[in-house]
């Protein structure tokens, strides 16, 4: 019997799910931690579940007309994403990315045939920091690209068919672990990992803990915004609330340091064989702050987000 795929889109989800045993160790750590190999997804990113969600979501409702354009703002894992999906189902993509991020996103969106619009940073902004204020000139220029093109705008920040498309994902880390699951923390960008993996493993088990984790001094749901910071875990920490991640299924928040994130990022590939990203290392080092602290000796579940591919420009791995 045959077991091949005729589309790229059927390889996305079905990730592994990873007990980190040797890193927990070697930090002395008392308890769990479970990670999500999200960066095992084709285009190396957990966001591969949204782009082909929201895409289908859209079809299936007639938002999104056979052979109109797709566009989207991203700081870029959203952004490949949304490239292979249109690659494969054959929509024209336009995407809006801040140059402050970097730029092997940009190399892959084109290598799928997306089209790539870099915004300026607003002044005195630091590259390969990407704040709320560069967000939100990103969205400028979206929302005048849209007019001109007629495209249809994903707009995964309010789109709550982001987070509905991560609630498989967690049924499938809820199963992996034999329901062992007792924590959940998760790095904030658009709160749509965070916002599908805790209302699905709350409706599983009502009793799970689920923490956000934002970069220090741009903590939203930490309460803890330092005017003027900014950090260098790319792909989130916008420092304002996201409707798909309802503070209702906030039970704390845990900020990272950019030190911590890439310390953690490098300690994965070196004791777990994890080629990760910064918001990968920085929910491994919300994990570990959890065991040390209130959640000693419980099961924590993370998600690894994306490919340390991607950041091979940036102080990480550069």
């Amino acid at each position: 019997m045959s077991s091949y795929i005729t589309c790229i889109t059927e390889a996305i989800g079905n990730t592994p799910l990873m007990h980190l045993s040797r890193i927990a160790a070697d930090m002395g750590l008392e308890g769990r931690v479970f990670a999500k190999l999200e960066h095992l997804n084709p285009s190396f990113s957990k966001k591969d579940r949204i782009a082909l969600g929201m895409i289908e979501l859209a079809e299936k409702s007639g938002q999104l007309k056979p052979g109109q354009p797709v566009i989207e703002m991203t700081s870029g894992n959203t952004g490949t994403g949304v490239a292979l999906v249109c690659s494969a189902k054959g929509y024209r993509f336009i995407c809006v990315m801040s140059r402050g991020n970097s730029i092997e996103r940009v190399r892959m969106i084109e290598a799928f045939g997306g089209e790539v619009v870099l915004v300026d940073q607003a002044p005195g902004a630091v590259k390969g920091k990407v704040s709320g204020e560069d967000l939100e000139l990103v969205e400028i220029e979206t929302l005048r690209l849209i007019k001109e093109t007629g495209a249809f705008y994903l707009n995964q920040f309010n789109n709550l068919d982001n987070g509905r498309s991560q609630e498989r994902a967690a049924t499938e880390m809820w199963e992996q672990s034999g329901g062992e699951i007792e924590v959940f923390a998760d790095y904030i960008g658009t709160g749509g990992t965070f916002g599908g993996y805790a209302g699905a493993l709350k409706r599983l088990s009502p009793g799970i803990r689920c923490y956000a984790v934002e970069p220090y001094g741009c903590a939203f749901y930490g309460d803890e915004i330092i005017e003027g910071e900014s950090h260098g875990i790319q792909g989130g920490g916008y420092a304002r609330e996201m409707p798909n991640a309802s503070p209702a299924l906030v039970d704390g928040a845990v900020t990272v340091t950019d030190a911590e994130a890439v310390e953690m990022t490098r300690l994965l590939a070196k004791k777990e064989g994890i080629f990760a990203g910064f918001s990968s290392g920085a929910n491994f080092m919300a994990a570990a702050k959890l065991l040390r602290g209130g959640e000693k000796g419980k099961t924590i579940g993370i998600v690894m987000n994306d490919c340390g591919l991607k950041y091979m420009s940036t102080p990480l791995w550069g």
